[in-house]
């Protein structure tokens, strides 16, 4: 159950449990020594549970073992349409590949902080991501009055890793349709990249969507 883990994404005990090829509630279990032992975490996401490694520390000292005993494991395939991997929305805002990606980059460009106050699946801006954001027309500050969380770690269900949720996540899905960055297919939840997109998403965020 841990090497099923060891690429990022977040699994189901349900799914866990057909890796290990025990029973749901073996399953659980072990899940919740292993819980305690501080080798996963677990995300609650409406009426899921999922469960990742507790950190890269975790990850590492489980590749290092595979290097010594010669393991290996099988990579997460999702079997989500492509249209709708690629890109789509989630309730009001961005996932899917392009929603991913964007939460990595700006994480990565450190414009996000975990939230002092609400625990690591909530976010802040920093002063550069503030700055960076509210430069590309997004009201910061009216997304922080509203009624929600500001920014969360959404885990999106095809990709297995967090995109952003919240307001923030609303407000960028609202600049990204406003821009033409991408466009809304009315019939799904699939979101089309344009052209003027790829270059923009290139341009100001370091995104090669190709």
């Amino acid at each position: 159950m841990l090497y099923s883990l060891v690429d990022g994404r977040a699994r189901t005990s349900t799914e866990l449990a057909a890796v290990a090829a025990v029973s749901p509630s073996t399953a659980s279990v072990h899940l919740q020594r292993l819980t305690t032992q501080r080798l996963v975490k677990v995300f609650a996401q409406g009426k899921h549970r999922y469960y990742s490694l507790e950190g890269a520390n975790v990850a590492a000292a489980l590749e290092a073992l595979s290097v010594l005993a010669g393991a290996s494991r099988n990579p997460f395939v999702p079997n989500t349409p492509s249209r709708l991997r690629a890109a789509r929305t989630c309730y009001d805002h961005i996932a899917g590949t392009l929603g991913v990606s964007l939460h990595d980059r700006f994480k990565a460009l450190v414009w996000l902080s975990a939230s002092s106050t609400h625990g690591n699946n909530r976010y802040d801006l920093t002063p550069n991501g503030a700055n960076a954001l509210e430069a590309l027309g997004i009201d910061v500050e009216a997304a922080r009055k509203l009624r929600r969380r500001f920014a969360s770690a959404c885990l999106d269900w095809s990709e297995r890793r967090p995109h952003i949720g919240g307001a923030l996540g609303a407000a960028l899905l609202e600049l990204a349709l406003k821009k033409k960055w991408v466009t809304q297919d009315l019939d799904s939840r699939a979101l089309d990249i344009t052209k003027h997109g790829r270059r923009e998403l290139s341009t100001r965020f370091g995104l090669d969507l190709e």
